[in-house]
């Protein structure tokens, strides 16, 4: 990969209880590649994510990759709270539909739909469904609008 490409880091650090998640995210983006990979607790895997044909960036948009981390935070949480509840679950289905307006503009209409089939009556899965959407750390954060700093940056010029 080429050294001079763009770089772009975030850090976030959930402190639910015990023990704290120190959580990474990086983008390498060059006019010739493109790399992601996330970290938790200084364990980094790559995130295979394709470039963009033809033009230098992801094949995806942050709000795209937002919407899969709704989903997947609530996928991760309905499997350890039905731990936690001792339910056995076979599947679980996230569907995160949303808009996005003009540049700037902030998500608008989010919204979640879950479907959960597991080894319980169906009203034990819909009280796993509905305390598991109390919990949702992912949507918890959303949902209390943190604020988003820039916190640095670099300009090079070539």
């Amino acid at each position: 990969m080429n050294e001079n490409c763009a770089f772009s880091h975030l850090v976030i650090r959930f402190l639910p209880q015990e023990p704290v998640l120190d959580l990474a995210a990086d983008v390498r983006s060059c006019t010739d590649s493109y790399a992601t990979s996330v970290s938790t607790n200084g364990n980094q895997r790559p995130v295979v994510i394709p470039g963009k044909e033809g033009a230098p960036g992801p094949s995806v948009i942050g709000g795209e990759l937002l919407f899969l981390a709704l989903a997947t935070c609530d996928c991760n949480d309905i499997n350890r709270e039905a731990a936690r509840m001792n339910i056995a679950v076979q599947s679980v289905e996230v569907e995160v539909p949303g808009q996005f307006g003009g540049p700037g503009d902030p998500a608008r209409d989010a919204s979640y739909r879950v479907h959960v089939t597991a080894d319980a009556p169906e009203e034990r899965i819909a009280a796993l469904i509905l305390h598991t959407n109390t919990v949702a750390e992912l949507q918890n954060t959303v949902r209390s609008a943190i604020p988003v700093t820039l916190s640095g940056f670099e300009a090079s010029s070539t």
